[in-house]
Parts: structure tokens; C-alpha cells; sequence
């Protein structure tokens, strides 16, 4: 949509808008909060991840039993030079490591097809949920941060749900059970072994502290680097066009440097935190050694129960470095599960009533009685705007930059609620009527005519998805597209580039009042349809519009005064208010701002 808002966005700059983009957040490290109301993602698919569970208890319980048949295999296999049994024993751990590959591969292909589905759930929710929050959200909000969260937030978010959890629970399970095995099978050897642990949780902790605020800033950091990309990306014509490459430039470099910095702050915690565990890993098998081979060569155990220890504390750590790697995982998607479900639980600022009805075909009669409004408090925008327009008139708002046309515009189509007063529609206060209903019947022509990705067919039918292609052919030659479409190899299956680059800006508008034919209106905004455009394709553009406009209720914002001599009423807004009613001639007559305004666009040509 095309509308403006007024003064509520030229209070932040682009540049200040990146910098203040996040709201940051201070959560806990594991927020069970967060996690539950997040697990509902999950919930739909409790069967693969109960097998998932399975798959991963089979293959904690397998992976225990491996170092135990290896200390049966030498106590009373090898010592008792018993070939029978140690080919049995050799039987039965080649079947426990292909239990551990199968189960590891199953467990591993559950997570992931839950993982993806939970994925595009959560994706398909937030966008469903945008779609839903109001335009002043969206004015409010950079497009890079809200994709940001969309995308890379969510992307971790999946990753603790899918698989961070399972691995959390068969992590701590392995390692409990390590610690009972070695306790049953020594408990003195075990002991000493254990005797790290303290320095393993120190360090455990150490790095928590400063992983909790080095993940969360990566978050920030990288929805900066986002909204920064989309910014200039969006801007290029602009950015070129002033010759800012380099300002622009060094601008992405700070913001990528710091989104660089604080990446490798987070992943130097990493390096030293896994080195750390890998040295007490490599301590506590020397200690097996040293201490359970002393007690193995003065007999008061066996060399099997060495070997099997040897084997428990290669598996002890390793489960220790991924809750270590885990625990960098759940910070991030701590920080954006925090904003994810921030940003599900933003309520719209324009909400349908419970009570609100389904608004039945209009015939198009607006009026606005002692309207006032404010994008933000204490900063009116209008006041006490008393306006009628009769069904099928066409009504011109004209006035300077920033008076509160496109306000007026935006309050008729319910993108914002009125501060005070009320907007009716055949008598009828659209808040009382759900926002659906009300906007299929009304069309908008914006000044910036926005198309979408795919044919020129599939931007004219945007209003009316099931039109035939004779209908968009007709809609077409009544907006004067088929002029210029007829001379495409393609005609109407023409694909449209990004930002529709392969057409002028007149054949854009021109689509776009295709479209509003198509949709077929009770009441149609127009908002400047005819700026920036040569005389030649705006003539094609006037011709349009006046079909277009033929037995329709009309809101025509204009700047170009002679689009607009012929309207039903003239509406001349001076800060916020209407000042001047009337039709052309009655408006010139009177010698105020109207006719100033004219007179400065027409100096020397008759009137």
C-alpha cells in the first residue's frame, strides 16, 4: 500500500532507525518459559519425536554396553583363553555398533524432518502474524530486522527445539549413567577419576557468564547487518543517484565490523572453552592410567575393568563438549525466542471487535465526523475534520506537504483508528465492522504503484485471484495497458522484474489501475496516480481514471491541481484541518490558499 504517515515517520532516520532497531532483551540462560510455549511448535509431531526419543535412549543404552562387553571380552574371555565366548562377545558388540550406526541415523532423520516442519510452521505463523499487525507497525519497523527475526532467528530457534532438547536429555542421561557404571564397577578408581569434575564445572561456569552476553549480542548484531543490507539495497537508486557509494560504503563496514567483532568474541569463548574440556578429558585418562594401572598390576582389579574405564572417560567428555556447544545453540535461540514471541505477541493497533459484523455491499457515502488524530501522543495530525462525500462523487484533497491528506486516506481505510470523532461508511463506523469486508471494497491507485513478483497477468488479477484472461484483457483495455503490453513479445505473460525495472513508472501505474478495475470497487483512493510521469502516459493514465471512476465513490489526493478541476469538491487541508470547501471555480473565487496554491503551479498560463 501506498499511503504515507505522516510525521510519524519523519521523527526516526533511516540511520538512527538501525542503530535503535532491537529491542534488547536480558533473559535467562534457559527460560522454560520461552521453551513450552515454543514446544507447541513441536507438539503436532509427538510421535516422530517420541521415536526420535527411543532411537536416542537405544543408542545411550548400546553405547554403554560396548565398553562392558570389552571388559567381559578380556577378564573372562581373553584370561580364560575361552575362543568360544570371545567370538559370541566379538558377535555381540559388531551388532551393538550397528544398533548405535541405526539408531544414531534414525534419531538423526526424525529430528530433522521434525526440525524442517517446525521450521516453515513458525515461519508460516510470523508471517501470517505480520500480515495481521497494522500499518503503523510496519512504518515503524525496519524491513531487514523483521526479516531478521523471520529468518535467522527462527532458524535457532529450531535448532534448540528439534534438536537441542533430545541432545540435552541424551547427553545428561549418558553421562548419568557413565557415572553409575564406573561407580558400580570401582568405586574408588571412579572417585579419583571424578576428581576433575570440579574444575570442569568452573570452567563450565566461567564460560556461561560470558557466553550469555556475547550469544545474545550476535543477535543483535546480525539483525543490524540485515536491516542495514535491505536499507541500501532498497535505496541503490538513490544512494547512486547523490554519488554515496563510499558513504554508504563505510557505513555497512561499521556495521559488519561490529557484527564481526562480537561473532568472534562468541566463538573465541568456544575455542578456548573445548580445548579446556578436551585437556580434561586427555587428565582423566592419564589418571585411569596412572592410578587403575598401579591397581591392576598389584591385582586389586582387572585389566578389563582398566580398559573399560579408559573407554567410560573418552565417552564422558565427549557428551560434555556438545552440552558445551548446545549451550552456545540455546543462548542464541534463547535471545531470538524472546523476540520471535515478542513479535507473535504484538497485538495489532487496528483490532476487529468481537462483535464486529461482515459489511454488506456498499454504495459508497463517507463521512467524517469531528475526526482528530495523532501517530503519537501529544502530536495531532488532524483536528476536528468534519467531511461528507455522497455516493459516487469524486472528492480532491489538496494542500501542502505533511497537511494530513494521506491521513485522511489511511483513517477511510481503516489502516489506523481515529484519536477521536468517527469514520462511517453509509452511516455505518467502520470500527464496527471487520476490516475484510470493508477493504474488498475499496481500491487503492498509490503514487508509488507497487508490483509483484511474476506476469503482468498475475499483478492485474492481484484483486480478484480467479479472473479469467478475458476478463484481465478487458480491465486492461480500460486502463490503457493494453497499449503498450500488445508490443511485448509476451503480452500479458511478460514477467515483471524486481521493483518492475523493465517498465516505466507510467506503465507500472497504469497495471496498478488495472488491477483497482479488475477488483472493481465501490470506493477508490487515489494517491498523486498521476506524479512522475511524462504528459503523453499521463493523459493515458487521466483517460483511465476516468473510467475508472465512472459510478464510484472517489478520495483523490493531488498535488497536480489540474488532475483534479473536475472533482464533485475540493478539500483544502492547512495542518490538519480543513480550511477551504468547495468545487474549482468556488475555490479560485474565494482568494485563499486554493487559488494561491494554483496560481504558483499555473503563474502565467490562463486559468
Amino acid at each position: 500500500m501506498g499511503f504515507s504517515i505522516g510525521s510519524a515517520s519523519a521523527e526516526m532516520g533511516p540511520r538512527q532507525s538501525l542503530e535503535s532497531y532491537s529491542d534488547k532483551v536480558d533473559g535467562q540462560v534457559f527460560n522454560v518459559g520461552i521453551v513450552v510455549r515454543l514446544l507447541a511448535y513441536v507438539r503436532p509431531y509427538w510421535c516422530r519425536m517420541l521415536l526420535a526419543l527411543i532411537a536416542m535412549l537405544a543408542t545411550t543404552g548400546l553405547t554403554l554396553l560396548v565398553p562392558y562387553l570389552v571388559k567381559i571380552a578380556i577378564d573372562e574371555a581373553i584370561v580364560e583363553a575361552d575362543q568360544s565366548r570371545l567370538n559370541l562377545l566379538a558377535v555381540f558388540m559388531l551388532l551393538a555398533s550397528l544398533g548405535i550406526y541405526v539408531t544414531s541415523a534414525l534419531q538423526d532423520y526424525l529430528l530433522s524432518w521434525v526440525g524442517q516442519r517446525v521450521l516453515a510452521d513458525l515461519r508460516a505463523d510470523l508471517f501470517t502474524h505480520l500480515q495481521r499487525l497494522s500499518l503503523g507497525y510496519h512504518d515503524k519497523h525496519i524491513v531487514g530486522v523483521t526479516i531478521s527475526r523471520v529468518i535467522s532467528d527462527v532458524s535457532v530457534i529450531n535448532q534448540l527445539l528439534s534438536q537441542g532438547l533430545v541432545t540435552l536429555l541424551g547427553d545428561t542421561l549418558l553421562l548419568g549413567s557413565i557415572v553409575v557404571v564406573m561407580l558400580s564397577l570401582n568405586a574408588q578408581l571412579a572417585l579419583i577419576t571424578f576428581s576433575i569434575i570440579p574444575v570442569m564445572f568452573l570452567a563450565t561456569a566461567v564460560y556461561a557468564r560470558r557466553a550469555k552476553v556475547a550469544f545474545r549480542r550476535t543477535r543483535e548484531r546480525v539483525a543490524a547487518l540485515v536491516g542495514n543490507l535491505a536499507e541500501d539495497l532498497s535505496g541503490i537508486r538513490v544512494i547512486q543517484a547523490f554519488a554515496q557509494e563510499r558513504v554508504s560504503q563505510e557505513h555497512f563496514e561499521e556495521v559488519n565490523r561490529a557484527n564481526r567483532d562480537v561473532n568472534i568474541d562468541a566463538v573465541t569463548l568456544s575455542f578456548v572453552f573445548l580445548p579446556t574440556v578436551e585437556f580434561l578429558g586427555m587428565l582423566a585418562t592419564a589418571i585411569v592410567l596412572w592410578f587403575g594401572g598401579r591397581a591392576a598390576t598389584d591385582g586389586d582389579i582387572t585389566l578389563g575393568v582398566v580398559v573399560a574405564f579408559l573407554a567410560y572417560v573418552t565417552r564422558f567428555f565427549q557428551p560434555v563438549q556438545e552440552l558445551s556447544q548446545l549451550y552456545a545453540t540455546m543462548q542464541t535461540a534463547m535471545a531470538g525466542g524472546e523476540r520471535v514471541l515478542q513479535l507473535l505477541k504484538t497485538e495489532p493497533e487496528v483490532l476487529d471487535s468481537e462483535d464486529a459484523l461482515e459489511m454488506s455491499a456498499i454504495e459508497g457515502r463517507i463521512e467524517l465526523r469531528d475526526v482528530g488524530f495523532e501517530y503519537m501522543a501529544s502530536l495531532p495530525v488532524l483536528h476536528n475534520v468534519n467531511l461528507e462525500i455522497g455516493a459516487g462523487d469524486t472528492v480532491a484533497l489538496v494542500g501542502p506537504t505533511g497537511a494530513g491528506k494521506s491521513t485522511i486516506a489511511n483513517l477511510v481505510t481503516r489502516f489506523y483508528d481515529v484519536t477521536s470523532g468517527a469514520v462511517l461508511i453509509d452511516d455505518i463506523d467502520v470500527r464496527t465492522v471487520t476490516q475484510r469486508s470493508l477493504r474488498r471494497q475499496m481500491g487503492l491507485v498509490s503514487q508509488d504503484p507497487f508490483l509483484f513478483a511474476g506476469t503482468i497477468a498475475d499483478n492485474i488479477r492481484f484483486g480478484k485471484p480467479d479472473a479469467s484472461p478475458e476478463e484481465i484483457e478487458a480491465a486492461a483495455r480500460v486502463a490503457n495497458v493494453d497499449n503498450f503490453v500488445e508490443m511485448l513479445p509476451d503480452r500479458y505473460d511478460t514477467r515483471i522484474l524486481e521493483d518492475g525495472a523493465n517498465l516505466s513508472v507510467g506503465q507500472r501505474q497504469l497495471i496498478s489501475i488495472a488491477r483497482a478495475v479488475l477488483a472493481d470497487p465501490r470506493i477508490l483512493i487515489m494517491d498523486e496516480a498521476t506524479s512522475s510521469v511524462d504528459v503523453v502516459t499521463e493523459t493515458l493514465i487521466q483517460e483511465a481514471l476516468e473510467r475508472l471512476l465512472e459510478d464510484r465513490t472517489a478520495i483523490v489526493i493531488a498535488h497536480r491541481l489540474s488532475t483534479i478541476i473536475n472533482a464533485d469538491q475540493i478539500c483544502v487541508i492547512h495542518n490538519g484541518e480543513i480550511v477551504e470547501k468547495g468545487r474549482h471555480d468556488e475555490l479560485l473565487a474565494l482568494g485563499g490558499l486554493y487559488e494561491t496554491l494554483y496560481e504558483r503551479q499555473f503563474v502565467g498560463e490562463p486559468s
